[in-house]
């Protein structure tokens, strides 16, 4: 038997993940009153039953306390049964957005300030996400990008990836990217833009990559990076961050940005211990 509890902020993904995992196979039960969670765990425990997998869905709501929640959960650690908890989370900007998109109130501010609702559920939750098994960040997440994270937990039996590392490329005349945790400037570096044959091309095309990367400079500065990021990483996932955003700005962001973005992806994408994801965000 594979028991597996969904929970996590409001606005995070909760019901698409659960119906992705229902997809996958398993039977999905949502918002159970509390205190049948233990008579639904024997219902499923009895003899001859045909369901080996099962997903629970559980959020805050404003007429129970979630200290019920977390009752309900030691007393099934007390009895012995397995569970995974599966913690869904993004930003608090993001929540706001798609709060602000879909017209919906909060339901911990339902009279109030969305962000309000927010900062209440964020520490009503603090506890059970500390205790999760997986946390899945879908601030910057694409739908089938979360469909694989899935996939890869409770179907394939993966390795967790509990930090999600973006390598952004970006341009400085287009403003600094709001959500970067680290910025890198490569205007150091000599501009492609000036030379006729690679003007209009980007840092994706061959003869941009060899031009930029030609320079000792070039080499120097990404290994550097490339021995600093490996050394920051793990501390990070020690810490419990699950986002972690990396920006490496040129004048435009079409050449040099692209091209150390693109080197960068290809140095750290076999290391297994961290989700990679690249965006090119001034390319077009």
């Amino acid at each position: 038997m594979r028991f597996v509890i969904v929970t996590g902020m409001s606005g995070a993904g909760k019901l698409t993940a659960q119906k992705m995992l229902e997809d996958l196979g398993y039977y999905c039960v949502d918002n159970l009153p509390i205190p049948l969670i233990s008579k639904f765990v024997e219902l499923i425990l009895e003899p001859n039953r045909e369901i080996t997998k099962v997903v629970l869905g559980i959020d805050v709501r404003a007429d129970q306390s979630f200290d019920e929640v977390q009752s309900a959960l030691d007393e099934l650690k007390k009895k012995n049964f397995p569970y995974e908890i599966l913690f869904m989370d993004s930003s608090d900007e993001t929540l706001q957005k798609r709060y602000k998109e879909s017209r919906r109130m909060h339901p911990l501010s339902p009279d109030g300030r969305v962000i309000d609702g927010i900062k209440k559920e964020r520490a009503i939750l603090k506890k059970i996400k500390s205790e999760s098994d997986y946390v899945i960040d879908t601030s910057k997440l694409l739908t089938r990008e979360l469909k694989a994270e899935l996939e890869n937990i409770f179907v394939k039996n993966e390795s967790y990836n509990s930090l999600m590392v973006n390598i952004l490329s970006f341009g400085f005349k287009h403003g600094l990217p709001s959500d970067v945790d680290l910025v890198f400037d490569v205007r150091f570096l000599p501009n492609p833009y000036y030379i006729d044959e690679l003007k209009e091309k980007s840092g994706n095309d061959k003869e941009v990559r060899d031009y930029v990367m030609s320079f000792e400079e070039s080499r120097i500065f990404l290994e550097k990076l490339n021995d600093m990021l490996l050394f920051l990483i793990p501390n990070y996932v020690k810490e419990g961050k699950n986002q972690l955003v990396i920006g490496i700005g040129c004048t435009g962001g079409r050449h040099r940005s692209v091209t150390l973005a693109n080197e960068l992806y290809a140095k750290l994408k076999d290391q297994g211990t961290f989700g990679l994801k690249i965006e090119h965000r001034d390319l077009k």
